[in-house]
């Protein structure tokens, strides 16, 4: 045991695996936040067409994700993920062209399908190079990649927006993702993850779209990112209705700042006492987060209440992650990944419509408020599965073993 905590993280295929996924974060977050923006003033689209170029991207995303599991079992992790970046390469040139909504709404879709078997390939990929016995720090070190592009991605985009066109802009996204690829070439997959396995491949029932270990803490996530799909949403438009409009772009600043600090001892503390350890913590200060921006008057007030929500929520993506990999043999680490993305995505889409009906009717403080209690919920549901699931001695056991199915 040990030995195997020598093990090292950072490997080239792992700064590899990382770097393709923040470059393609760059893209997506960039894209998120001037699209809009795009479809009003270049297209002549309304606010709701300009939340169609974003909605439908998810969807075809969310679609794509369980058959992307099979597919990279078919022709292996390391070719479907350099062929799922080519194309979503490929795709980000051909905003250059765009002028018309409805191709816009098109090229969205097929923008997701690529974006849907990527994410999932780099998860898969990534949960295979990280060693079993430090799989908490090492995915939460990789969820970081996506985290920061959260913040980068925006930033460019809003800033080159100053001093040059869209197409300037798309040209730009396009080189990113060129090195994408080349960083994508040079990652390893291991053996126990590069086995390709022909049999049985096209099959469609529930059990070969969706790994069923990993659906109980898939859905439990879900609730999770529901809730913060009403930070990802309105975060801006709340930040206007009460004066703070500048103190907003430091927001996600602040976010991931926190999250930075806090994530080498979180990870370790996951993988050295347990998830709970960790998971429940991090949804209290979740909801106390939320508490605060419900509250929020000042910009100190916003700004605590993000290094609150990058504490809390920052934490729990890669932990849940990590969790429902653990729960699942590691011949299926590509459709576990799958199955907790098109929950946790499911649950930012459904909250993006939900919420934006709550606050027309209740406003933004009672939103958060509402959001903040379907947090402690979760609490609750959380600790449920876990004592319902392992024992307490297998609890501790389980996160130092990871996935060793193979040995």
């Amino acid at each position: 045991m040990k030995e195997n905590n020598q093990q090292p993280i950072w490997t080239k295929s792992f700064i590899s695996i990382s770097i393709t996924q923040f470059l393609v974060f760059i893209a997506f977050y960039t894209l998120l936040t001037t699209l809009p923006i795009y479809v009003i003033n270049n297209l002549g689209g309304s606010n709701t067409d300009a939340g169609l170029v974003v909605t439908v991207m998810l969807i075809a995303a969310i679609i794509a994700r369980p058959f992307s599991a099979n597919l990279l079992d078919y022709i292996g992790k390391k070719k479907g993920l350099v062929l799922s970046v080519a194309i979503f390469t490929a795709t980000s040139f051909l905003y250059i062209w765009i002028d018309q909504f409805t191709s816009l709404l098109l090229l969205r879709f097929f923008h997701g399908l690529s974006f849907g078997v990527i994410t999932t390939a780099t998860g898969a990929i990534a949960a295979d190079i990280i060693p079993p016995t430090r799989r908490g720090a090492g995915l939460g070190y990789f969820a970081m990649a996506m985290n920061l592009a959260v913040v980068v991605g925006p930033f460019i985009g809003l800033t080159l927006l100053q001093f040059a066109s869209f197409q300037t802009l798309f040209i730009v996204l396009s080189i990113f993702m060129i090195a994408g690829v080349i960083s994508s070439i040079l990652v390893h997959v291991p053996k126990n993850g590069a086995v390709i396995d022909k049999s049985a491949k096209f099959k469609f029932s529930f059990s070969d779209l969706i790994e069923i270990k990993a659906l109980p803490i898939a859905l439990i996530s879900s609730l999770v990112s529901l809730a913060y799909a009403s930070i990802l949403s309105f975060i801006s438009v709340y930040s206007n209705s009460i004066g703070l409009a500048t103190t907003a772009s430091y927001f996600f600043l602040v976010f991931a700042i926190i999250m930075l600090i806090s994530r080498p001892y979180l990870g370790r503390a996951f993988d050295s006492h347990g998830p709970k350890f960790v998971i429940l913590p991090c949804l209290f200060i979740f909801a106390i987060g939320l508490v605060l921006l419900s509250f929020t008057s000042t910009a100190w007030m916003l700004l605590v209440s993000a290094g609150l929500i990058g504490l809390g929520y920052g934490t729990l993506l890669p932990s849940f992650q990590s969790m429902a990999i653990q729960a699942s043999p590691s011949s299926r680490s590509g459709h576990a990944t799958a199955t907790f993305f098109v929950c946790y995505d499911s649950g930012i889409a459904i909250g993006s419509v939900v919420w934006g009906v709550v606050v027309a009717a209740f406003g933004f403080q009672n939103l958060y408020i509402l959001c903040a209690l379907l947090v402690l919920v979760v609490m609750v549901i959380f600790n449920l599965h876990q004592a319902k699931s392992t024992n307490p001695k297998q609890e501790k056991k389980e996160a130092y073993r990871g996935v060793s199915d193979n040995s």
